[in-house]
């Protein structure tokens, strides 16, 4: 099965066990029966933190013996909730493919350990897949990344930040090796600290967000620096990878002007770039079918060398339920 005609995610989590409220043994069901091999737990930071961990799934029968792409998958949850688990049911329909590899990644939350733990980690994660290449068969010179609302965040700074020393760490067995990705698929994720990420009905910023200031260690406005140093915009250069960005234009938990500044910037700096509003959708709105179905040509447009024309017209949004 080629990328262009990949099924539904939920076709993935049709295959869960019914009788175990494991997720990780339903992911562990799903994979055996779509013909996919997962390891869980695969530690990148040396260490048992089960949230500094990635876990791989490859195809039983891949389409080529060469080195397959990978597809680094980062969850959400305003970086103090959420587990790399909830995107089996993707990363499975990618691997079930064959022509990709899939890793869901693990990372701190800010609960745990403040800013810049996340990137240092979401980096070393990017750099266990390149340590592990040859192991697994996969190729370090075809690495995307995809992630929603926080974790888009975490993958559009992933894009913008390669080899930025200052956010590299030294977690793992290969730290020399580069944090660089070759494309991004962000999903609502926050780019610029220093805008609120949301504002009240006269279009003043609220700046009073759990979530970022458990992220910075404070309030945005009162840890400037930090905010800078968070923020995907800051480090926006003209060598960084393709992005395609999604993002409802009624959101109201990460503004769609964050979308907006971050297509400006990657234009500015002539990266590639491709912006599609989901029209009158909130922050779950980038869970609509078609974001999938027009992210995976993207992918597989600069993993795999497949022209494909890409569908930049705003998405409506799905009516409430």
């Amino acid at each position: 099965m080629r990328p262009q005609m990949l099924l539904p995610f939920f076709l993935a989590t049709a295959a869960f066990a019914q009788d175990s409220a494991d997720p990780k043994q339903k992911a562990l069901t799903a994979a055996e029966q779509n013909a996919v091999t997962l390891q869980l737990d695969l530690p990148y930071a040396n260490n048992e933190n089960q949230k500094q961990a990635v876990d791989l799934y490859l195809p039983k029968k891949p389409n080529t013996q060469k080195p397959l792409p990978v597809i680094a998958f980062i969850h959400g949850g305003g970086w103090v909730n959420g587990d790399r688990i909830g995107y089996s049911a993707a990363c499975i329909q990618m691997a079930r493919t064959g022509d990709y590899a899939a890793i869901g990644v693990g990372y701190r939350l800010s609960k745990e350990a403040s800013w810049p733990a996340q990137i240092h980690d979401c980096k070393a994660a990017i750099r266990w897949i390149r340590g592990h290449a040859k192991e697994y068969n996969l190729d370090p010179d075809r690495i995307a990344v995809w992630g929603s609302s926080a974790g888009g965040h975490l993958s559009s700074l992933l894009g913008t930040s390669g080899d930025v020393k200052e956010l590299e760490g030294s977690l793992g067995s290969f730290p020399t090796l580069s944090s660089r990705v070759h494309c991004v698929v962000n999903l609502c994720g926050p780019q610029d600290f220093a805008q609120a990420l949301m504002f009240d009905p006269k279009n003043q910023p609220i700046f009073k967000d759990d979530a970022v200031t458990g992220l910075l260690g404070g309030p945005a406005p009162d840890k400037p620096d930090i905010a800078k140093a968070a923020s995907p915009i800051t480090y926006i250069t003209p060598d960084d990878p393709p992005f395609i960005t999604f993002h409802g234009t009624a959101d109201q938990r990460v503004a769609y002007r964050h979308a907006e500044t971050l297509h400006a910037a990657l234009q500015k700096a002539c990266v590639p770039t491709l912006l599609i509003p989901i029209t009158g959708g909130g922050h779950s709105s980038v869970s609509h079918p078609d974001v999938k179905k027009r992210a995976e040509p993207f992918v597989a447009k600069y993993l795999c060398g497949i022209d494909s024309t890409i569908d930049i017209s705003p998405i409506e949004a799905l009516p409430a339920k």
